[in-house]
């Protein structure tokens, strides 16, 4: 398992990055529980080349950095947003990926599905295997399961980068090689 990286929260320098082609996969603790990390990177991997897989034991830093525009919603939505984070997360495995491919972040978001599962098409991963609802978490004060969470857009994936895999990692942008299909000469194999 991985440390958290250097720079979390930082905004890389992404002036040579097209940020569209690429997306930053955070596979939640339910999901990992429920032992369905396999399924969810295959659908995924239907839509994007899955470039890197990783373990993380994620920080507080990371989570909040992560979730900094759910962190002021704590009187809004009446939870401590802060305490779960903590509590679905702190001293919990995640399961971290970086997917390529055209508008990643926008086809893999589409492919997640509505952040309350219960709205959630089973054409969509939080429709097929997420089992909590938005009410249900609500009634009993928490945030709500839903198994994944993947950059919102292209602008958010500099930063979602750089929390989960840091400076150090940028080894990884790297568009990848075309699967080669062998060929056969006439009259020999290959």
């Amino acid at each position: 398992m991985n440390a958290h990286p250097a720079g979390v929260g930082a905004t890389l320098d992404a002036a040579d990055q097209r940020w569209g082609d690429w997306t930053v996969v955070l596979l939640k603790p339910d999901c990992l529980r429920r032992h369905l990390v396999a399924p969810v990177l295959f659908w995924i991997g239907q839509v994007v080349d899955l470039v890197d897989v990783r373990q993380v034991q994620p920080t507080e830093e990371q989570i909040f950095v992560h979730y900094d525009d759910m962190l002021p919603l704590s009187e809004e939505i009446g939870r401590d947003v802060p305490a779960e984070l903590r509590r679905i997360f702190v001293g919990n495995t995640v399961t971290v990926a970086l997917g390529h491919g055209p508008d990643a972040a926008a086809r893999v978001r589409a492919l997640v599905g509505p952040t309350d599962p219960a709205a959630a098409p089973t054409t969509t991963i939080r429709g097929r295997y997420a089992e909590d609802t938005l009410a249900r978490a609500t009634a009993e004060g928490r945030l709500v399961d839903n198994l994944i969470h993947t950059s919102d857009n292209p602008a958010a994936v500099p930063r979602d980068f750089a929390t989960w895999y840091g400076p150090a990692n940028t080894h990884l942008l790297r568009r990848p090689a075309p699967a080669t299909i062998p060929t056969t000469r006439a009259g020999g194999s290959s």
